[in-house]
Protein backbone atom coordinates (compact mmCIF):
# COMPACT_ATOMS: atom_id res chain seq x y z
CA UNK A 1 0.00 0.00 0.00
CA UNK A 2 1.16 3.52 -0.80
CA UNK A 3 1.01 6.62 1.41
CA UNK A 4 1.60 10.24 0.39
CA UNK A 5 2.89 12.66 3.04
CA UNK A 6 2.37 16.41 2.77
CA UNK A 7 5.51 18.21 3.98
CA UNK A 8 5.71 21.34 1.83
CA UNK A 9 3.19 23.72 3.40
CA UNK A 10 4.08 27.17 4.65
CA UNK A 11 2.86 26.55 8.23
CA UNK A 12 2.45 30.29 8.86
CA UNK A 13 0.24 29.69 11.93
CA UNK A 14 3.11 27.70 13.45
CA UNK A 15 5.27 30.83 13.81
CA UNK A 16 7.80 31.36 15.37
CA UNK A 17 8.79 27.69 14.98
CA UNK A 18 8.29 27.58 11.21
CA UNK A 19 11.27 29.74 10.21
CA UNK A 20 13.09 27.95 7.40
CA UNK A 21 11.63 24.50 7.96
CA UNK A 22 8.42 22.49 7.79
CA UNK A 23 6.74 21.81 11.12
CA UNK A 24 7.09 18.03 10.62
CA UNK A 25 10.87 18.52 11.07
CA UNK A 26 10.43 19.64 14.68
CA UNK A 27 12.16 17.14 16.98
CA UNK A 28 10.47 15.35 19.86
CA UNK A 29 12.08 12.49 21.78
CA UNK A 30 15.10 12.42 19.50
CA UNK A 31 13.35 12.25 16.12
CA UNK A 32 11.58 14.67 13.78
CA UNK A 33 7.81 14.24 13.78
CA UNK A 34 7.85 12.94 10.20
CA UNK A 35 10.11 10.07 11.29
CA UNK A 36 7.61 9.10 14.00
CA UNK A 37 4.93 9.13 11.28
CA UNK A 38 6.99 6.91 8.97
CA UNK A 39 7.59 4.38 11.74
CA UNK A 40 3.85 4.21 12.38
CA UNK A 41 3.12 3.67 8.68
CA UNK A 42 5.63 0.84 8.54
CA UNK A 43 3.98 -0.85 11.53
CA UNK A 44 0.62 -1.09 9.73
CA UNK A 45 2.00 -2.49 6.47
CA UNK A 46 2.63 0.55 4.27
CA UNK A 47 5.49 -0.31 1.90
CA UNK A 48 5.88 2.84 -0.22
CA UNK A 49 5.82 6.48 0.86
CA UNK A 50 5.87 9.51 -1.42
CA UNK A 51 6.93 12.67 0.43
CA UNK A 52 5.93 16.02 -1.04
CA UNK A 53 8.48 18.61 0.09
CA UNK A 54 9.41 22.19 -0.67
CA UNK A 55 12.19 23.23 -3.05
CA UNK A 56 14.69 23.41 -0.13
CA UNK A 57 14.56 19.58 0.02
CA UNK A 58 15.23 19.87 3.77
CA UNK A 59 12.91 16.94 4.55
CA UNK A 60 14.93 14.61 2.34
CA UNK A 61 18.21 15.83 3.85
CA UNK A 62 16.91 15.33 7.41
CA UNK A 63 15.57 11.81 6.84
CA UNK A 64 18.90 10.56 5.48
CA UNK A 65 20.03 10.28 9.12
CA UNK A 66 17.37 7.65 9.85
CA UNK A 67 17.09 4.05 8.67
CA UNK A 68 13.85 2.68 7.27
CA UNK A 69 12.62 -0.34 5.34
CA UNK A 70 10.09 1.81 3.53
CA UNK A 71 10.53 2.65 -0.14
CA UNK A 72 10.80 6.44 0.06
CA UNK A 73 10.56 8.83 -2.88
CA UNK A 74 10.37 12.62 -2.98
CA UNK A 75 8.40 15.13 -5.04
CA UNK A 76 8.95 18.89 -4.94
CA UNK A 77 6.03 21.33 -4.70
CA UNK A 78 7.58 24.54 -5.99
CA UNK A 79 5.16 26.87 -4.19
CA UNK A 80 2.84 26.24 -1.20
CA UNK A 81 -0.49 26.46 -3.06
CA UNK A 82 -2.55 24.07 -0.95
CA UNK A 83 -3.27 20.35 -0.75
CA UNK A 84 -4.74 20.14 -4.23
CA UNK A 85 -1.65 21.53 -5.91
CA UNK A 86 0.57 19.32 -3.73
CA UNK A 87 -1.30 16.21 -4.80
CA UNK A 88 -1.11 17.19 -8.47
CA UNK A 89 2.66 17.57 -8.16
CA UNK A 90 2.84 13.85 -7.32
CA UNK A 91 0.29 12.57 -9.89
CA UNK A 92 2.88 10.70 -11.99
CA UNK A 93 3.90 8.41 -9.11
CA UNK A 94 0.48 7.73 -7.54
CA UNK A 95 -0.99 4.24 -7.41
CA UNK A 96 -4.70 3.66 -8.13
CA UNK A 97 -5.38 3.63 -4.38
CA UNK A 98 -3.29 5.50 -1.77
CA UNK A 99 -3.38 7.21 1.61
CA UNK A 100 -2.91 10.96 1.90
CA UNK A 101 -1.98 12.58 5.21
CA UNK A 102 0.08 15.36 6.75
CA UNK A 103 3.67 14.49 7.59
CA UNK A 104 3.26 15.36 11.28
CA UNK A 105 0.34 12.96 11.84
CA UNK A 106 2.28 10.33 13.78
CA UNK A 107 -0.95 8.89 15.23
CA UNK A 108 -2.19 7.92 11.74
CA UNK A 109 -1.34 4.26 12.33
CA UNK A 110 -4.38 4.10 14.63
CA UNK A 111 -6.61 4.87 11.62
CA UNK A 112 -5.15 3.24 8.54
CA UNK A 113 -6.03 -0.38 9.31
CA UNK A 114 -9.66 0.53 10.11
CA UNK A 115 -9.89 2.57 6.89
CA UNK A 116 -8.62 -0.34 4.78
CA UNK A 117 -11.11 -2.67 6.47
CA UNK A 118 -13.94 -0.21 5.73
CA UNK A 119 -12.96 -0.13 2.06
CA UNK A 120 -12.89 -3.93 1.87
CA UNK A 121 -16.39 -4.18 3.41
CA UNK A 122 -17.96 -1.59 1.12
CA UNK A 123 -17.85 -0.63 -2.55
CA UNK A 124 -16.39 2.75 -1.68
CA UNK A 125 -13.14 3.83 -3.33
CA UNK A 126 -12.71 6.82 -1.02
CA UNK A 127 -12.59 6.63 2.78
CA UNK A 128 -12.26 9.60 5.15
CA UNK A 129 -11.29 9.73 8.82
CA UNK A 130 -13.52 11.60 11.25
CA UNK A 131 -13.63 12.55 14.89
CA UNK A 132 -16.21 14.26 17.15
CA UNK A 133 -15.56 17.91 18.03
CA UNK A 134 -17.38 20.77 19.74
CA UNK A 135 -15.31 23.41 17.91
CA UNK A 136 -16.56 23.34 14.28
CA UNK A 137 -15.09 26.78 13.48
CA UNK A 138 -11.61 25.22 13.51
CA UNK A 139 -12.25 22.36 11.06
CA UNK A 140 -13.84 21.04 7.91
CA UNK A 141 -17.07 19.42 9.10
CA UNK A 142 -18.61 16.34 7.48
CA UNK A 143 -22.17 16.22 6.16
CA UNK A 144 -23.43 12.67 6.69
CA UNK A 145 -26.33 10.58 5.40
CA UNK A 146 -26.37 7.35 7.37
CA UNK A 147 -22.87 5.92 6.78
CA UNK A 148 -22.15 8.01 3.68
CA UNK A 149 -20.30 11.30 3.50
CA UNK A 150 -22.11 13.66 1.14
CA UNK A 151 -20.21 16.91 1.75
CA UNK A 152 -17.59 18.88 3.65
CA UNK A 153 -18.32 22.36 5.04
CA UNK A 154 -15.24 24.43 5.87
CA UNK A 155 -15.14 25.98 9.36
CA UNK A 156 -18.86 26.60 9.90
CA UNK A 157 -20.41 28.17 12.99
CA UNK A 158 -21.92 25.86 15.59
CA UNK A 159 -25.39 26.68 14.23
CA UNK A 160 -24.44 25.89 10.62
CA UNK A 161 -22.34 22.77 11.22
CA UNK A 162 -23.84 19.79 9.34
CA UNK A 163 -22.70 17.36 12.09
CA UNK A 164 -20.35 17.15 15.04
CA UNK A 165 -17.81 15.10 13.05
CA UNK A 166 -14.73 16.86 11.70
CA UNK A 167 -12.50 15.67 8.89
CA UNK A 168 -9.28 14.52 10.51
CA UNK A 169 -7.04 14.93 7.48
CA UNK A 170 -6.23 11.26 6.81
CA UNK A 171 -7.65 10.08 3.49
CA UNK A 172 -7.79 6.81 1.57
CA UNK A 173 -8.09 8.08 -2.00
CA UNK A 174 -8.46 6.89 -5.55
CA UNK A 175 -6.61 8.29 -8.53
CA UNK A 176 -10.00 9.28 -9.98
CA UNK A 177 -9.99 12.18 -7.51
CA UNK A 178 -6.75 13.45 -9.07
CA UNK A 179 -8.48 13.63 -12.46
CA UNK A 180 -11.19 15.80 -10.91
CA UNK A 181 -8.49 18.00 -9.38
CA UNK A 182 -6.85 18.48 -12.78
CA UNK A 183 -10.06 20.02 -14.08
CA UNK A 184 -10.58 22.24 -11.02
CA UNK A 185 -9.70 25.90 -10.78
CA UNK A 186 -6.56 26.48 -8.72
CA UNK A 187 -7.21 27.93 -5.23
CA UNK A 188 -6.35 27.01 -1.60
CA UNK A 189 -9.47 24.83 -1.14
CA UNK A 190 -9.33 23.07 -4.51
CA UNK A 191 -8.81 19.71 -2.75
CA UNK A 192 -11.95 20.11 -0.66
CA UNK A 193 -13.92 21.16 -3.75
CA UNK A 194 -12.72 18.06 -5.59
CA UNK A 195 -13.83 15.89 -2.66
CA UNK A 196 -17.28 17.47 -2.74
CA UNK A 197 -17.45 16.89 -6.49
CA UNK A 198 -16.51 13.24 -6.05
CA UNK A 199 -19.10 12.81 -3.28
CA UNK A 200 -21.86 14.08 -5.55
CA UNK A 201 -21.57 10.99 -7.76
CA UNK A 202 -19.68 8.35 -5.74
CA UNK A 203 -20.08 6.41 -2.50
CA UNK A 204 -17.76 7.94 0.12
CA UNK A 205 -17.51 6.50 3.64
CA UNK A 206 -15.92 7.59 6.91
CA UNK A 207 -14.20 5.84 9.81
CA UNK A 208 -15.13 7.61 13.05
CA UNK A 209 -13.01 7.02 16.15
CA UNK A 210 -12.83 8.98 19.36
CA UNK A 211 -9.14 8.26 19.94
CA UNK A 212 -6.28 10.58 20.74
CA UNK A 213 -5.03 12.30 17.59
CA UNK A 214 -2.69 15.17 16.82
CA UNK A 215 -3.55 18.50 15.24
CA UNK A 216 -0.50 20.70 14.74
CA UNK A 217 -1.88 24.04 13.62
CA UNK A 218 -0.26 26.18 16.31
CA UNK A 219 3.09 25.87 18.13
CA UNK A 220 1.47 25.15 21.50
CA UNK A 221 -0.06 22.00 19.97
CA UNK A 222 3.39 20.49 20.49
CA UNK A 223 2.56 20.12 24.19
CA UNK A 224 -0.20 17.66 23.23
CA UNK A 225 2.18 15.93 20.82
CA UNK A 226 4.86 15.28 23.43
CA UNK A 227 2.29 13.91 25.86
CA UNK A 228 1.00 11.47 23.25
CA UNK A 229 4.50 10.39 22.23
CA UNK A 230 5.62 9.88 25.82
CA UNK A 231 2.51 7.87 26.60
CA UNK A 232 3.06 5.64 23.57
CA UNK A 233 6.84 5.31 23.42
CA UNK A 234 8.71 6.56 26.51
CA UNK A 235 10.39 3.90 28.62
CA UNK A 236 12.94 4.36 31.42
CA UNK A 237 16.43 4.19 29.95
CA UNK A 238 19.91 5.40 30.83
CA UNK A 239 22.76 5.12 28.33
CA UNK A 240 25.96 3.57 29.64
CA UNK A 241 27.95 6.58 28.50
CA UNK A 242 25.78 8.99 30.50
CA UNK A 243 27.49 10.58 33.52
CA UNK A 244 25.10 10.83 36.46
CA UNK A 245 26.19 12.10 39.85
CA UNK A 246 25.30 9.75 42.72
CA UNK A 247 23.85 12.84 44.40
CA UNK A 248 21.32 13.40 41.56
CA UNK A 249 17.75 12.18 42.00
CA UNK A 250 15.79 10.60 39.12
CA UNK A 251 12.30 9.18 39.44
CA UNK A 252 9.54 8.01 37.09
CA UNK A 253 9.86 7.32 33.38
CA UNK A 254 13.01 9.17 32.29
CA UNK A 255 15.06 8.59 29.14
CA UNK A 256 18.72 9.68 29.39
CA UNK A 257 20.73 9.56 26.17
CA UNK A 258 24.36 8.94 25.25
CA UNK A 259 26.98 11.15 26.91
CA UNK A 260 24.41 13.15 28.87
CA UNK A 261 25.64 14.73 32.12
CA UNK A 262 23.47 15.02 35.23
CA UNK A 263 25.22 17.04 37.94
CA UNK A 264 25.04 16.97 41.76
CA UNK A 265 21.65 17.55 43.36
CA UNK A 266 19.84 17.75 40.02
CA UNK A 267 16.31 16.33 40.21
CA UNK A 268 14.46 14.83 37.21
CA UNK A 269 10.86 13.72 37.72
CA UNK A 270 9.38 11.86 34.75
CA UNK A 271 7.97 11.50 32.33
CA UNK A 272 10.93 13.32 30.77
CA UNK A 273 13.26 12.88 27.80
CA UNK A 274 16.93 13.93 28.10
CA UNK A 275 18.70 13.56 24.76
CA UNK A 276 22.25 12.72 23.75
CA UNK A 277 24.92 15.06 25.08
CA UNK A 278 22.54 17.11 27.24
CA UNK A 279 23.64 18.76 30.49
CA UNK A 280 21.40 19.11 33.54
CA UNK A 281 23.09 21.45 36.02
CA UNK A 282 23.52 21.40 39.78
CA UNK A 283 20.38 22.01 41.88
CA UNK A 284 18.13 22.12 38.79
CA UNK A 285 14.63 20.58 38.70
CA UNK A 286 13.32 19.10 35.44
CA UNK A 287 9.84 17.62 35.54
CA UNK A 288 6.46 16.73 34.01
CA UNK A 289 6.63 15.97 30.25
CA UNK A 290 9.75 18.01 29.59
CA UNK A 291 11.65 17.20 26.40
CA UNK A 292 15.32 18.24 26.19
CA UNK A 293 16.79 17.47 22.76
CA UNK A 294 20.39 16.60 21.96
CA UNK A 295 23.12 18.96 23.09
CA UNK A 296 20.77 21.22 25.05
CA UNK A 297 21.85 22.61 28.42
CA UNK A 298 19.70 23.23 31.49
CA UNK A 299 21.90 25.37 33.75
CA UNK A 300 22.32 25.21 37.52
CA UNK A 301 19.47 26.38 39.75
CA UNK A 302 16.82 26.20 37.00
CA UNK A 303 13.27 24.88 37.35
CA UNK A 304 11.85 23.44 34.13
CA UNK A 305 8.27 22.17 33.92
CA UNK A 306 6.44 20.92 30.79
CA UNK A 307 8.95 22.52 28.41
CA UNK A 308 10.54 21.64 25.07
CA UNK A 309 14.18 22.56 24.39
CA UNK A 310 15.39 21.90 20.86
CA UNK A 311 18.89 20.86 19.79
CA UNK A 312 21.69 23.09 20.99
CA UNK A 313 19.54 25.43 23.08
CA UNK A 314 20.86 26.47 26.48
CA UNK A 315 19.59 28.11 29.66
CA UNK A 316 21.05 29.34 32.93
CA UNK A 317 19.16 29.75 36.22
CA UNK A 318 15.51 30.75 36.19
CA UNK A 319 11.98 29.42 35.91
CA UNK A 320 10.74 27.89 32.64
CA UNK A 321 7.14 26.69 32.53
CA UNK A 322 5.02 25.47 29.59
CA UNK A 323 7.49 27.01 27.13
CA UNK A 324 9.23 26.03 23.88
CA UNK A 325 12.73 27.03 22.80
CA UNK A 326 13.78 26.29 19.22
CA UNK A 327 17.25 25.28 18.06
CA UNK A 328 20.27 27.13 19.41
CA UNK A 329 18.37 29.63 21.57
CA UNK A 330 20.46 31.16 24.35
CA UNK A 331 18.81 32.14 27.63
CA UNK A 332 20.50 34.34 30.22
CA UNK A 333 20.56 33.80 33.98
CA UNK A 334 17.53 34.86 35.98
CA UNK A 335 15.04 34.48 33.11
CA UNK A 336 11.45 33.85 34.20
CA UNK A 337 8.68 32.69 31.85
CA UNK A 338 5.35 33.54 33.44
CA UNK A 339 2.95 30.78 32.40
CA UNK A 340 -0.26 31.50 34.33
CA UNK A 341 -2.33 34.67 34.59
CA UNK A 342 -2.98 36.11 38.05
CA UNK A 343 -6.70 35.33 37.85
CA UNK A 344 -6.08 31.98 36.09
CA UNK A 345 -7.89 33.14 32.93
CA UNK A 346 -7.49 31.39 29.58
CA UNK A 347 -4.32 32.45 27.74
CA UNK A 348 -4.95 33.84 24.25
CA UNK A 349 -1.82 34.46 22.15
CA UNK A 350 -1.82 36.67 19.07
CA UNK A 351 -1.18 34.82 15.79
CA UNK A 352 -1.27 36.66 12.45
CA UNK A 353 -2.81 39.69 14.21
CA UNK A 354 -5.66 37.60 15.64
CA UNK A 355 -6.06 36.79 19.34
CA UNK A 356 -6.78 33.08 19.55
CA UNK A 357 -8.47 30.88 22.10
CA UNK A 358 -6.18 28.05 23.20
CA UNK A 359 -8.27 26.44 25.92
CA UNK A 360 -5.09 26.57 28.00
CA UNK A 361 -4.69 28.19 31.40
CA UNK A 362 -0.94 27.52 31.48
CA UNK A 363 1.22 28.70 28.58
CA UNK A 364 4.62 30.38 28.80
CA UNK A 365 6.76 31.74 25.96
CA UNK A 366 7.56 30.24 22.55
CA UNK A 367 10.92 31.31 21.12
CA UNK A 368 12.20 30.89 17.56
CA UNK A 369 15.61 29.52 16.58
CA UNK A 370 18.89 31.26 17.36
CA UNK A 371 17.25 33.96 19.47
CA UNK A 372 19.04 35.26 22.56
CA UNK A 373 17.43 36.36 25.82
CA UNK A 374 19.65 38.47 28.10
CA UNK A 375 19.90 38.13 31.86
CA UNK A 376 16.79 38.73 33.98
CA UNK A 377 14.36 38.76 31.04
CA UNK A 378 10.73 38.24 32.04
CA UNK A 379 8.10 37.00 29.55
CA UNK A 380 4.35 37.23 30.01
CA UNK A 381 2.04 34.22 29.39
CA UNK A 382 1.43 33.35 25.74
CA UNK A 383 4.07 35.61 24.20
CA UNK A 384 5.84 34.61 20.99
CA UNK A 385 9.41 35.66 20.15
CA UNK A 386 10.60 35.34 16.55
CA UNK A 387 13.78 33.70 15.28
CA UNK A 388 17.18 35.41 15.08
CA UNK A 389 16.14 38.08 17.59
CA UNK A 390 17.76 39.57 20.68
CA UNK A 391 15.95 40.56 23.87
CA UNK A 392 18.19 42.66 26.08
CA UNK A 393 18.82 42.32 29.82
CA UNK A 394 15.96 43.15 32.16
CA UNK A 395 13.28 43.46 29.46
CA UNK A 396 9.71 42.44 30.32
CA UNK A 397 8.23 40.91 27.15
CA UNK A 398 4.52 41.73 27.17
CA UNK A 399 3.70 41.23 23.48
CA UNK A 400 5.06 39.30 20.51
CA UNK A 401 8.56 40.10 19.25
CA UNK A 402 9.01 39.84 15.44
CA UNK A 403 11.80 37.81 13.90
CA UNK A 404 15.19 39.50 13.41
CA UNK A 405 14.42 42.16 16.02
CA UNK A 406 16.42 43.75 18.85
CA UNK A 407 14.28 44.59 21.89
CA UNK A 408 16.17 46.66 24.45
CA UNK A 409 15.34 48.35 27.75
CA UNK A 410 16.01 52.08 27.88
CA UNK A 411 17.06 52.77 31.44
CA UNK A 412 17.09 56.16 33.10
CA UNK A 413 19.44 56.54 36.06
CA UNK A 414 19.10 59.05 38.87
CA UNK A 415 22.34 59.83 40.73
CA UNK A 416 22.27 61.90 43.94
CA UNK A 417 24.89 62.78 46.51
CA UNK A 418 24.64 60.79 49.68
CA UNK A 419 24.85 62.76 52.89
CA UNK A 420 27.43 61.65 55.39
CA UNK A 421 26.28 60.68 58.83
CA UNK A 422 27.12 63.32 61.45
Amino acid sequence: MQAVLLAAGESSRFWPLSEGKHKSLFYLMGKPLIQWTLEGLERVGIDEVVIIQSSSCLVEKTLKAFQTRLNLSYVVQEEPKGMGDALLSAKKVLRDSFFLLHAHQFTADQWLTAMMEKQNKTSSKLILSGQPTNQPRKYGMLKLENERVVGIVEKPSSEDAPSDIRALGIYLLTKKLVRILEKSQEHPYAFEDALNGFMAHQDVRVVIQDVQSISLKYPWDLFDAIRILMKRHLKPYCARSAQISPLAHIEGDVFIGENAKIFEYAVIKGPCYIGDGCVIGTHSLVRDHTDVESGAVIGAHAEVARCIFQTGSSSHSGYFGDSIFDQRTKIGAGTVTANVKIHRDEIKPVVKEERLSTGRHALGVIVGCETQLGISVKTMPGTLVGAFSFVGPGVIVEENVPSETRLLLKQEKLIKNKRRRS
